[in-house]
């Protein structure tokens, strides 16, 4: 029993790094409708923009998570007026804009390698602490993954349900085509959406950072997990999204009860398949 709490909580912590990603990548996908794998990169260089502020700068961990913010906003912004907005204007197909993500993914990824080397890179002075609550027991890390899960959770609904831009954000998610004939600036609202996904991936990218340490590579597994979740939860749902990264996260962990270590990450490969067999839509998705 003391063995399924902890990997309970373990799974909770996992779920809540997975469900910001999701909530980035799902907001960026909702708004723009672009299947943004180059996503995985954008976290990446958030990582090591941390980094940079981190270990070279000797910026406290505050600051260097600013940094990370900073440069993800950045790329993830220049990803859409670069890369996608000119297909956006000439009215390319979507599979036409997947393949220039795809594009942009292997590009980012390969440059992350060249600039900074395929090294682990880690930060001098990582978050201590451990909190002991019985059987259960929590890293200084891991519980800044669930404040953070929470603090921006609750900051993004707060904007989109009460800031003017927030809620055109909210429209173009509903149907960008009746946004555009409102008068709403699709354009620009693309622009926020992006940047404000790409900001939401650089805090858990800083958290890993911290606590795993940053690596070029790292952006596939975090795609592929914020894409997974967005698909199990519901695409198009933010909530959904939310909650498709926390089941991932607890199933992936619980399941290690009757699993081995290393079949640990297929679990979201069965999770996949299962809901795409029995709910195309999504655990949360509407009819």
């Amino acid at each position: 029993m003391d063995l399924l709490v902890q990997l309970l909580a373990n799974g909770l912590v996992n779920g809540s790094h997975y469900a910001l990603l999701a909530l980035g990548f799902g907001l960026i996908f909702g708004t723009t409708r672009v299947v943004h794998f180059a996503y995985g990169p954008v976290y990446a260089l958030s990582a090591y923009g941390a980094w940079v502020f981190a270990a070279h700068l000797g910026a406290p961990l505050w600051l260097a998570v600013l940094g990370a913010i900073v440069t993800g906003v950045v790329f993830g912004v220049l990803s859409y007026l670069v890369v996608y907005r000119p297909f956006e204007r000439k009215g390319s197909s979507p599979l036409v804009v997947l393949i220039a993500s795809l594009g942009l993914f292997i590009l980012l990824e390969n440059a992350i390698g060249v600039v900074f080397g395929t090294d682990t890179k880690v930060v001098p002075n990582p978050p201590a602490g451990i909190l002991i609550l019985g059987p259960l027991v929590l890293t200084g890390s891991q519980m800044l993954q669930v404040a953070a899960f929470v603090v921006v959770s609750v900051a993004l609904g707060l904007y989109l349900t009460r800031a003017r831009m927030g809620k055109a954000v909210l429209a173009m998610t509903d149907n960008a085509e009746m946004a555009r004939v409102i008068g709403i600036d699709t354009a620009r609202v693309s622009i926020i959406a992006f940047a404000i996904g790409s900001a939401i991936a650089a805090i858990p990218a800083a958290l890993i950072l911290f606590k795993d340490g940053a690596t070029a590579h790292m952006g596939f597994m975090a795609v592929f997990m914020a894409f997974v979740a967005v698909v199990v939860g519901g695409v198009g749902s933010l909530r959904g999204a939310v909650l498709g990264g926390l089941v991932l996260g607890v199933v992936e962990s619980t399941g290690m009860v009757r699993i081995p270590t290393e079949w640990q990450s297929t679990v979201a490969f069965v999770v996949l398949f299962v809901v795409l067999l029995f709910r195309p839509r999504g655990l949360f998705g509407g009819r």
